[in-house]
């Protein structure tokens, strides 16, 4: 069963972009957090509008009393890191690995992809988590991007 506002973030550990594990209760903890999710790094939608959308609207996300922007994806921590770097994300989003997929999991929100060579992957999604329990989420329906996008969850805020 997929995450519901109210509910808790488990307790899953992921990876930083230097390699260095870390934890769903480090990053969610006593801090108000937009995450968002993407099918896969340097793809079409999430390269083109989701994770740039959350870098340019940063400043007012963060305006809004935003500690960190959270950017996960079914990808290893060097893709993530590379991504990141040629979007210039820098501190405006943190790029998480959840490389085995244990986050999309936890959430209920992973997708076989393997129909089109993807594999486990996690839904296009986005949240606002407060002090680590889910206040607002909103999750794309399959092949749509209306409901995730940075302004979107501005509106939220």
């Amino acid at each position: 069963m997929a995450i519901q506002e109210g509910d808790k973030i488990p307790s899953v550990k992921v990876k930083a972009t230097d390699m260095s594990d870390i934890t769903t209760d480090e990053l969610f903890g006593g801090k108000k957090v937009v995450l968002f999710a993407v099918p896969g790094a340097f793809t079409p939608t999430c390269s083109n509008q989701h994770l740039p959308g959350f870098i340019a609207q940063a400043a007012e996300i963060r305006a809004k009393g935003v500690d960190d922007i959270i950017c996960i994806s079914v990808n290893d921590a060097f893709v993530m890191d590379a991504w990141g770097k040629e979007h210039g994300a820098g501190d405006k989003v943190r790029m998480i690995a959840d490389g085995n997929g244990d986050l999309s999991k936890a959430l209920g929100l992973d997708f076989d992809g393997s129909g089109i060579g993807f594999g486990l992957r996690c839904q296009r999604f986005a949240a606002i988590v407060e002090n680590g329990v889910v206040s607002k989420l909103a999750v794309e329906a399959p092949m749509k991007f209306e409901v995730s996008s940075a302004e979107a969850i501005l509106t939220a805020l």
